[in-house]
Order: C-alpha cells, then structure tokens, then sequence
C-alpha cells in the first residue's frame, strides 16, 4: 500500500461524522417510501431496473448491454439512463444525429451497439418514462440503469450489482465508504450480481460469500467476471487485433476502475503504457496530441492504442486527428460463473413474458 493509498484510507476516516449525517439522511428517505408517506409509482409496462448501493463502477453498463443481448431480438426495448455528465438537460430520446455530448457516454454505446433499441436520458425517471412510453410506440419492456436509488419508481424487477473487491456488506457510507444507499436496501433486489469476480473464484468462496450477503427467500445470487473481447478498429469493427503477447499498448482511459483492464494487459501483451483523465473525460484535441506524442515514444513494430467503449464513444467524433493511428477499442462483457447464465437469461425473459401475459388477461 503506497503513501496516498494510505492518506486517502486515513481522510476519509476523519469524515465519519460526516457519513454518519449522510446515513440519517438516507434511512429517514427509505422509512418514508417504506411507510408509504413517499409514494413509488409503477407503470403498465415491465421495468427492469440495474443498479447498486455504491458509488463507482460495478460493471452496471456492461449488465445492460447484456440484458439487451438477450431481450431485444424478441422484444421492442427501450433503455433509460441519467445521461451522466452530458451537456443538456430534461428528457431526450436518441437518434441519428445524436452525440455523446448531448446524451452521456454510456447511452451513446448502447444507441451505436443496439440501433434497434430507443435510448433515452432524463435526470428524472418518474417523468421521462411517460415520455418515453409516448414517444415509443407499442414498447414492450424498459430498461433503467443506474436507479435502484430512485424508488419513485416501482420496477418489476430489480437487478443489484457489488462488487466482489468491495462487496456492499461489507462497505459503510460515502464519504468515509462507498455506500450511497443503506446495506438492507438490498432486501429490495430480485437478482444480486456479484460482478468483477476472479474467473478461478472456488465453490467454497462462493459460498461464503452468499452466507456474509445472506439473501432473502425471493433473491437470486449470481457471480460474474468480466470477458474482453476482440479489440475492433474505431473506425471500423470488422478490422479487428487479436492482442499477443508481442504487442506493445498505450492504454489511453477515463472509467472509474481500470484495474481490471491494466491487469487483462499485464498478462496478455508484452508490455503496456497508459494515459489516464478522470471518468468521463471529455477528450481535447491536446489529449490527442499528447496521445499521439506518447505512441510515436514505443518503438516496437507492434504497437497499438487501445481505449474502452466508453472512451471511445467520446473520442469517434475526431476523426481527421485519429483516422491514420491504429486506435482500437476493447468489447468487454460479464461472463457468468458456475454455468449460471442460463438460470439468469431465464429469470429476465420469464418476467417480461409472464408481465404481458398477465396484462393480456387483464
């Protein structure tokens, strides 16, 4: 553990007072929706909701392109999310001309992932979704990301992601943790993800990790590590780079966890560069240059610049800049433990199919 691994752990601990004023302030929100005095609301369509108790990244992007993957051949889905750190404001639904800028990251990707999804953002759900519900016409499921906190909303199915590294059992409230919702709001998820998982997690962690949760009769626990894909050309997908160990990377990244990622590189290239901003970074053309500059540094033949899906969805739009360079953008998936991935897949589409059953026969 290094010094301002040290100092930070050591701050934070000095703001308890303040997590504990932090906590108050949640448990009184939750015993008012729990006692009914703040109304949750639902709507006549089938609502899946991904999120998590904590701050940082869980993998909750990842979970829902997965859950498109499977739901969207089938069914006419539509995603809502925040729009993170996007330059508008209020309800709006994606199209053709549609920016990261004016969306958020996350959104973008699944809008140029899954063109046959409607992707909209609003900073109120309780008000975007009949917008939505309007503006998509016979919508037949929608998916919310990020908003298990918002308990406005009354969704059918509610899917908890922790991570394995900082399980929320075992976290305590932000600013001193990373919790920004209580440990019991758990109770309230139908499906617990554990995601981030070593892929070699043994039966005997598993289960230990199910008794420290201790989950409710209705609760489902699964565990996830996560799967990289093929790296593709940015500006083309079917030009793809299968990574060896032979290559040289210059890792260029603004996630709030590249942990996962820095080590997929340590063992699977020969050696590995990076340029680091803050989660969500909005790229400048002096970001390019200084990208640019650090790769014409590496000397090997083998040589590429890899970036996330989400980096990338801010970084298509320079396209004169970065045209020539070989930047390549690296897929990543949640890959389910155990031979779970059934058992889930059956859980999401059985409630979509049983909700309009039980619609139709209403």
């Amino acid at each position: 553990m290094n010094f301002n691994t040290i100092f930070l752990k050591s701050f934070r601990v000095l703001l308890l007072p303040f997590a504990l004023l932090y906590g108050c302030v949640v448990y009184v929100r939750n015993w008012l929706f729990n006692k009914h005095y703040l109304k949750s609301v639902g709507f006549n369509i089938p609502i899946i909701c991904v999120g998590n108790l904590s701050l940082g990244g869980t993998g909750k992007s990842p979970m829902v392109e997965y859950l498109l993957s499977i739901v969207s051949e089938n069914y006419k889905i539509a995603t809502l999310s925040r729009g993170y750190k996007r330059k508008t404001k209020g309800y709006a639904l994606a199209s053709s001309q549609t920016t990261a800028l004016e969306i958020g990251d996350e959104p973008m990707q699944f809008h140029i992932k899954y063109p046959n999804v409607s992707v909209a953002v609003g900073e109120r759900r309780i008000e975007a979704i009949p917008q939505l519900i309007q503006d998509v016409p016979n919508l037949e499921a929608i998916i919310l990301d990020d908003a298990f906190q918002h308990r406005e909303i009354s969704a059918g199915l509610n899917i908890l992601l922790t991570d394995f590294s900082n399980l929320y059992c075992d976290d305590i409230f932000f600013p001193t943790g990373d919790l920004r919702d209580e440990r019991r709001s758990a109770k309230r998820a139908n499906i617990i993800v554990i995601t981030k998982c070593p892929t070699n997690l043994s039966l005997e962690e598993r289960d230990a990790i199910i008794d420290k949760i201790y989950p409710e009769q209705h609760q489902s626990i699964f565990f996830t590590s996560i799967a990289y894909d093929t790296p593709y050309h940015i500006y083309n997908p079917n030009k793809e780079w299968v990574l060896s160990l032979e290559d040289e990377v210059l890792l260029v990244c603004g996630i709030a966890n590249p942990l996962p990622l820095k080590e997929y590189l340590h063992e699977n290239t020969h050696t590995y560069y990076q340029i680091s901003y803050s989660d969500h970074h909005i790229f400048s053309i002096e970001d390019l240059n200084e990208m640019k500059e650090k790769f014409d540094q590496i000397t090997s033949n083998s040589k590429l610049i890899l970036t996330t899906e989400k980096d990338a969805v801010r970084l298509v739009k320079y396209t004169e800049e970065l045209n020539e360079i070989p930047l390549y953008v690296l897929p990543i998936k949640p890959h389910f433990l155990f031979d779970a991935e059934i058992a889930f897949n059956k859980l999401v589409v059985d409630y979509i199919a049983q909700f309009h059953t039980n619609s139709n026969g209403n």
